[in-house]
This record gives C-alpha cells, structure tokens and sequence, in this order.
C-alpha cells in the first residue's frame, strides 16, 4: 500500500486564462497571472493498493459514480505511467471550497491529488514538474502548487508549460481578496466547455488575445513596483474582457446574474467614496474584490449593506502545496 495526503489552496487569476491551444496536455492560449489565497483549500489522500480492482473516488466523503470518477482515473493513469506502477487507487478529496461554482476548486483539487500521488508513490518530483502534472488535470491547478503571485507560462509543449512564483518582496502580504458568494452551485456552463466554444466562435476572441500580453505585463509591473491602483485597474479591466468574449460566442452565454451585476456596482461605488478596491469575476457568478489588507475591514462593512455576513468570505495570500502525510510501505 502506498498513501500520501496534500492541500493545496485555491488560486484566483488577475490575468486571466481563457483558452486552450491543446486540448490533450491542456495548453493555454495566453499566460496567466494569479494570488493563491488562504480561504479556501482542497485535502486530498490518494491509496494505491495491490488489493484493489478499480479506482474509486470519493468527494467530500461522498462515493461518485463512474462519469464522476473518469477525470480522476484519467489522471492517476498518468501517475501509473509516471511511476511505473500499475495501481489502482482510492482517492479521498474534502473540498473546504464549493466544487464547480467559479471559486476554483478543480485548480485546489487537482494540484493537492497531484502532491498526494507525488508523496504517495515517493516520485520526487520538483514544483516545476508538479506544477506541470496538475496542469494536466487542470489547468489552473498548475499555479496552485506555489504561493503568493505565480504565472503560468503558456510554453509550445508538455515540458514548457507550468507555473512559477512572481519575485515581490512579499507585497502579497498587503492584500487581501474578499469574496462574494452569490451562488454556490454547479454552473450551467463548465469553465472547459466555455472556453471551448469561446475559442471557436466568439468574435472577440482575436481581441482578447491581441491584449492579454500587454496586460500581463503591465500586472507584472504593478506588481514590482508595488503599485496597487495599477495591479487593480488591469485587474478590473482583463476580467471584464474576459467575460466579454462570452457573450461574442455563437451561443452566447455569460456567467454573470443580475446579483454579479449588483456587486460590481456596489464595487464601483465604495471606490467613488475614495476606497481603492477592483473586482474580478472566473467562469461563475461569484464577484472577488481585490483590495489592500488595511482596507479589508471597512469595505466588508460597505458590502454587508447590501449582501448578508454569510455571503462574504476575507481571504489573504495563502501557502503553495503542503504535504500532510506520508505512509509508505513496500
């Protein structure tokens, strides 16, 4: 038996990864630029067992079904074939996040099962190649693997496409990210099939990808030079790009709802009244307001006027992928 355990935390991007250029290995179109943050996190264990005939799958302590278990399987094939063993595997995943309602739960989800199978079956593998092992899984699962500022390097292949940290004397620590939960169900339109349809159709995706490198740079920027007002207008602006392309696609759709508008405005407003704050939005409904640390407390004050406590989560800079144990026997 071979058993590891992981967490890895939810990261949320402030440029945007909207696209893939290959499907298989799950090559963006564009870099990313993201902050991992402490709220929300995924614990995975992984068992492989000489004793088991299938793997199974069980989220939040609850066994899926075959169609449920397919990504996982997928994945852990591509740690048999890593490691050489041929295991099967029972995984055990607790989400300290909404599972597919655009708070990035695949991107904790997929980078913890990918350090669990790293420390399960002893792989050694570096951050940079974990990082490029759960951008199999998913995508943004690679920038989960670090801390604090990390971009995603779109590369041409397998072996150039994974994450590294962004160098920022730790200004990460002066931030903070409040999330507005508007709703915490599955979406009607997957982030994956989003994208895919985006890309195929939407007449402002040329536009999008025309602009994503001049806001990638200008972040990268912002963030040297500690500039918050900066980091918080590309970041306000490339998210409404991104949600743009959406309503460009043939259908279009959007994943905003009359309460995601309501939210950005009530943004926009406690800005007006001199308190520097941005908001974000991934494939879902939810609104995340970038802000700095100091102003966290009075802009949660002004939220509370028109969403209730339970809807509002504070996060800050949290950790990259920590391990939490490792039981290993030959």
């Amino acid at each position: 038996m071979y058993k590891g355990k992981a967490r890895a935390h939810t990261n949320i991007a402030l440029i945007k990864y909207w696209g893939k250029a290959n499907k298989e290995f799950i090559l963006p179109m564009n870099n990313s630029l993201s902050l991992t943050l402490d709220a929300f996190y995924t614990e995975t264990t992984v068992t492989f067992s000489e004793d088991l005939t299938k793997d199974t799958f069980y989220l939040d302590a609850v066994l899926q079904d075959e169609r449920g278990t397919k990504k996982v399987s997928q994945f852990l094939d591509l740690v048999r074939s890593l490691a050489r063993k041929d295991l099967f595997a029972t995984v055990e995943s607790q989400n300290f996040v909404p599972t597919a309602a655009g708070l990035a739960s695949s991107a904790s989800g997929l980078a913890a099962l990918a350090g669990a199978c790293n420390a399960a079956l002893n792989l050694n593998l570096s951050e940079q190649d974990l990082s490029r092992l759960a951008r199999r899984g998913s995508g943004s699962a690679c920038r989960s693997i670090y801390g604090g500022f990390v971009e995603w390097e779109k590369g041409h292949d397998d072996a150039t496409s994974f994450a590294k940290v962004i160098p920022s004397n730790q200004w990460e620590d002066d931030l903070a990210m409040i999330f507005i939960l508007i709703n915490d169900q599955q979406k009607d339109v997957s982030s994956r099939d989003g994208m895919e349809r985006t890309v195929a159709t939407s007449v402002f995706y040329d536009g999008w990808l025309k602009t994503s490198p001049l806001d990638l740079q200008t972040a990268k920027e912002a963030i040297a030079e500690k500039d918050f007002e900066k980091l918080g207008v590309v970041t306000e602006t490339n998210g409404l790009k991104m949600h743009g392309t959406t309503l460009g696609a043939t259908p279009p759709f959007t994943y905003w709802s009359a309460d995601s508008l309501k939210a950005m405005n009530r943004v926009r407003e406690i800005r007006q009244l001199g308190i520097p704050c941005y908001f974000t939005m991934d494939a879902g409904p939810n609104v995340k307001v970038l802000c700095q640390k100091k102003d966290a407390a009075e802009i949660l004050a002004q939220l509370e006027t028109t969403f209730s406590k339970d809807q509002l989560t504070c996060a800050y800079s949290g950790p990259g992928l920590e391990y939490l144990e490792t039981d290993v026997k030959a």
